[in-house]
């Protein structure tokens, strides 16, 4: 908005069909307030616009509905080949936002399963992979090694790989407070290099 550019915000529809023979489908999507089509499309959620209680009320024991942001977020989810979480580390682990939502978009699958054949397998989000960009005040290398990556491991292993998303990489930045613009500018880069890649 500042440049003077139009900004769309609506759905976006992937497709593999390059050459479309059927020319009306464009006007049936748009009849359904679908803005573009790709072949590839990425989607940004940000938690602190969305609007959802982070907070499992009845725990595990009665599914909570999934208000609209959260429902757009569980299709994308659902929908998608690639996941990245992107958050800064806090009081040593992911912030209390980001594990109430994926609390939130996991518990009616969880709770589906629960008395199903599929009880004991978790892995509801197969065929994906996923990459962990994390922020922190100290060096990576103190956090690695001394802290032993606590959150990173907890968000891997325990949550994604245990829903089945493998392979999930990581990139970590630290000294974040103290670093200079052109060291920021060389994140962004780097950040904006994995996603051409898909990574």
């Amino acid at each position: 908005k500042e440049l003077g550019k139009t900004v769309n915000v609506g759905p976006v529809v992937s497709s593999d069909v390059f050459y479309n023979p059927d020319q009306e489908q464009y006007s049936r999507w748009a009849d359904r307030g679908i803005l573009a089509v790709e072949m590839e499309a990425a989607m940004l959620f940000t938690l602190a616009e969305m609007k959802f209680d982070p907070i499992l009320h009845e725990g595990y024991h009665m599914v909570q509905p999934l208000e609209p942001d959260l429902q757009a977020a569980y299709d994308a989810l659902a929908a998608c080949d690639h996941l990245v979480l992107i958050f800064p580390l806090w009081c040593g682990d992911m912030p209390a936002l980001l594990k109430g939502f994926i609390e939130r978009i996991l518990q009616p699958d969880l709770i589906a399963r629960e008395n199903s054949e599929h009880a004991m397998n978790w892995s509801i989000c197969e065929k994906k992979s996923a990459r962990i960009v994390m922020t922190m005040g100290m060096p990576v290398s103190i956090y690695r090694f001394w802290y032993r990556g606590h959150a990173l491991k907890l968000l891997t292993r325990n949550i994604l790989n245990f829903i089945g998303i493998k392979p999930v990489k990581n990139t970590l930045f630290g000294m974040v407070g103290t670093a200079k613009s052109e060291r920021h500018d060389r994140w962004v880069e780097e950040i904006r290099a994995l996603g051409r890649s898909g990574e």
